[in-house]
C-alpha cells in the first residue's frame, strides 16, 4: 500500500499544494511568484543557522559577520545552513498534509519549489554527500515513510551530489520534538544518531549536506553534525526547506 500511495502521489498531483487550485503542476505559478518574492533567499540570513538577521532602524545588520548572536557565542558543529522559506503559513499546512496525514504527491511539489527557488546557491557547491534526516525504525513503522527522504528523491542534484538514503541511523525516543524546549532536545538528542559501518570509510574526509524539512532549533542538525565530524567528515551543510521564525525559535 505504501508504494502504491508513493506512486499515486507522484504521478498525479491534481492541484497547487498551496493554494489548491487544480492544474497539472505541484505548484501554481501565482503561488510560485508570492513564494520567489518571500524566499529566505531575499533576507539576510545567518551563514551558519539560516536564522533571519535582525535589522536596526538604519537598515543595518545587527549581528556580527553575517552570523546571528548564538552562533557567535556558541559556535555549531555544522558549518553552512540554507533554507528555502519560513516555517509558517502555507507552506507550513503543506509539511503538516506530507508528515501527518501521508499526502505524498506533497513531496514532490515541496522539492519541486526547492528546485525552483533553491537553484543557484545550490549550483556553487563542490562535490558532497547528501544524507537525510533519519527516522527510527519505530517512527517509520508507525509513519509508513520518512518525509525527508521522499522530498529528497524528488530534487533535481547536479551530478557531483550523490544521495546517500541509508548512511544515516536514528535511534528511537519517546520525547516529542514538537513539545520539547531546547534544554529537553539537546539531553534527548545525545547519542540519537549512529552511522552504518560500511559508509564510515566511505564519508570520511567529505563534505556532506543533511536535508531536513524543518529546522527549528537546530538541536538534532547540530547532534547529527557532531556525530559527522566524530567520524571524519570535513565540513556539514545544512538543507532545510522551511525555518522557524526568529520569535518562535525558542518557544
Amino acid at each position: 500500500m505504501k508504494n502504491l500511495l508513493r506512486l499515486i502521489g507522484s504521478l498525479i498531483p491534481t492541484s497547487c499544494i498551496l493554494c489548491n487550485r487544480y492544474q497539472t503542476e505541484t505548484t501554481c505559478g501565482q503561488c510560485l511568484q508570492q513564494l520567489s518574492q518571500q524566499s529566505l533567499n531575499k533576507n539576510p540570513c545567518c551563514t551558519c543557522c539560516a536564522l533571519e538577521l535582525l535589522i536596526t532602524a538604519e537598515g543595518k545588520i545587527s549581528e556580527h559577520d553575517q552570523r546571528c548572536d548564538q552562533c557567535v557565542a556558541k559556535l555549531p558543529y555544522f558549518d553552512l545552513s540554507l533554507s528555502m522559506a519560513r516555517y509558517e503559513g502555507l507552506l507550513k499546512t503543506a509539511v503538516h498534509q506530507l508528515k501527518y496525514h501521508r499526502r505524498l504527491a506533497y513531496a514532490m511539489g515541496l522539492a519541486n519549489l526547492w528546485n525552483s527557488l533553491m537553484k543557484k546557491p545550490l549550483a556553487q557547491l563542490p562535490p558532497a554527500y547528501l544524507l537525510p534526516v533519519p527516522l527510527s525504525r519505530q517512527k517509520l513503522r508507525e509513519r509508513g515513510f520518512n518525509q525527508c527522504l521522499e522530498i529528497a528523491r524528488h530534487l533535481t542534484l547536479p551530478n557531483h551530489l550523490k544521495l546517500l538514503p541509508h548512511a544515516l541511523r536514528r535511534r528511537h525516543s519517546n520525547l516529542s520534538q514538537i513539545s520539547a524546549n531546547r534544554k529537553d532536545r539537546q539531553q534527548a538528542l545525545n547519542g540519537l544518531f549512529y552511522f552504518e559501518r560500511h559508509y564510515i570509510e566511505r564519508l570520511a574526509g567529505q563534505s556532506v549536506i543533511v536535508f531536513d524539512d524543518v529546522m527549528t532549533t537546530g538541536s538534532t542538525l547540530n547532534e547529527i553534525a557532531k556525530v559527522l565530524k566524530s567520524h571524519g567528515v570535513s565540513h556539514v551543510s545544512n538543507w532545510v526547506v522551511l525555518r522557524t521564525p526568529r520569535q518562535l525559535v525558542d518557544v
